[in-house]
């Protein structure tokens, strides 16, 4: 049995503190009035290569006639910038956590051999999706019911001044948004709930009806997840870009999520292994983790391309203006994620014998995590914060009381059951697992 060790706990829970008082500041330091922001950028205009751009038509404000209408623009962004940190920290450890629960479904759909040692991990770790979902929620419901602006298609006044949004009314209004919103979590809850109910019925009888039962339910539950997932894709980060649409969305955002799911995995494993559990995890299971971490972010680098390179070269106004947007405003991290997400992990990991060292698994695991951290904020704060953006306190701050709070939620459960599955059929030949 894992004991959660008390100096994990303690950093989990320091992370949370931290993190709450870096999100209140971001809440604080928010401008009050517009008065607030007029002086900010009266400020940025007379200040040459500021660090904080404002907007993509910040040019010369101070001597604009529509100075006044600009500001209002300027505080609804500024106003949304802790929200949009608090919502990106949110879903994206929120989805990583689903991602762990379909990797151990994948895993028991398939009968995989390989990976059995390694199912408590992802039992325990994907724990954190029911609190995660009940905080998700908590923000959808403030966010469309006027607590926030994330979301302006649930704003009646731009839907009545806007007929593209006016046209997509019958899917995106806030009634049924929060019933979807329901059906996903509520569902993606029950198969983790009832997974770990079969796994530790099997493991405490050495039934096989157990194991048959999780076989179905993980089969079903990832038919039930691949249209699910794609449709949260576009309801809760797509829709921010109401305008705009791309038919390949909800595998780009599977793909970021999952690759991130898989890293967590294997950092995890790694811990518990250097502090001397997973006796039978060895260097072939630490190589075929890296192997998906590898594959995956090939896999998510050809969706980019594939999502970015059709629109741009179409150049259709209502596409192309998504990515422009990016690569004015947002142009260090726009391109400054390919190389985290795909170029560094491609040359740490696209040898077999690296795949099998720690240090190097650490290192790209590490690139792939922050890299999709910013691929979820890119995907978001232009549509939330246009271009008053910076990763600053509010947006570490989220990270960091999401991460400790799925740390502590996470190892909690992988200590209230034995470490390794003993009677899974498949364990043995998990236990033995070499090539």
């Amino acid at each position: 049995m894992y004991t959660f060790s008390k100096n994990l706990k303690t950093f989990a829970i320091v992370l949370m503190v931290l993190g709450l008082v870096g999100i209140a500041y971001g809440f604080f330091s928010a401008p009050k009035d517009i008065a607030e922001v007029k002086q900010i950028l009266t400020e940025q205009a007379h200040h040459d290569g500021g660090e904080h751009h404002v907007t993509a038509a910040d040019h010369s404000v101070a001597d604009s006639a529509d100075h006044d209408h600009h500001a209002e623009h300027v505080y609804g962004q500024l106003k949304n910038k802790p929200w949009t940190a608090l919502y990106v920290g949110c879903i994206f450890v929120m989805l990583v956590s689903v991602g762990i629960l379909v990797f151990y479904a994948i895993n028991n759909a398939a009968s995989a051999g390989w990976s059995p040692v390694l199912f408590r991990i992802m039992e325990g770790l994907s724990a954190y999706v029911l609190p995660g979902s009940i905080i998700f929620f908590v923000i959808l419901v403030v966010s469309v019911m006027g607590g926030n602006h994330l979301f302006i298609w649930a704003d009646p006044a731009v839907v009545e001044a806007d007929h593209l949004i006016a046209g997509k009314s019958g899917y995106l209004n806030v009634p049924f948004f929060l019933i979807r919103a329901v059906i996903y979590l509520a569902g993606w809850n029950f198969y983790r709930m009832y997974a770990r109910k079969q796994s530790l019925a099997l493991d405490a009888s050495g039934d096989l009806t157990y194991y048959k039962k999780i076989f179905k339910a993980s089969a079903a539950f990832l038919v039930f997840f691949i249209v699910t997932e794609s449709m949260a894709s576009w309801d809760w980060i797509m829709s921010i870009d109401t305008h705009w649409y791309s038919t390949l969305f909800g595998w780009y955002v599977f793909a970021s999520f999952f690759v991130t799911a898989i890293t967590v995995i294997a950092f995890v494993t790694l811990y518990l292994k250097n502090k001397g559990y997973l006796e039978y995890v060895n260097t072939s299971h630490i190589h075929d983790l890296a192997k998906f971490m590898f594959g995956l972010s090939i896999f998510w680098t050809y969706l980019w391309f594939s999502q970015f390179m059709l629109q741009w070269y179409s150049n259709i106004p209502e596409e192309v203006t998504y990515f422009i947007f990016r690569i004015q405003e947002y142009n260090l991290p726009f391109f400054g994620m390919l190389v985290l997400n795909f170029l560094l992990p491609l040359l740490l990991l696209i040898n077999t014998d690296f795949k099998r060292l720690t240090w190097i698994v650490v290192m790209a695991g590490t690139c792939i995590i922050a890299g999709h951290y910013i691929d979820f904020f890119m995907m978001i704060a232009p549509g939330t914060v246009g271009g008053s953006w910076f990763i600053g306190v509010p947006e570490i701050a989220s990270l960091m009381f999401f991460i400790g709070l799925f740390i502590y939620v996470g190892f909690s459960a992988i200590a209230k059951a034995p470490l390794l599955a003993k009677n899974n059929p498949l364990i043995e030949e998990s236990k033995h697992f070499h090539y």
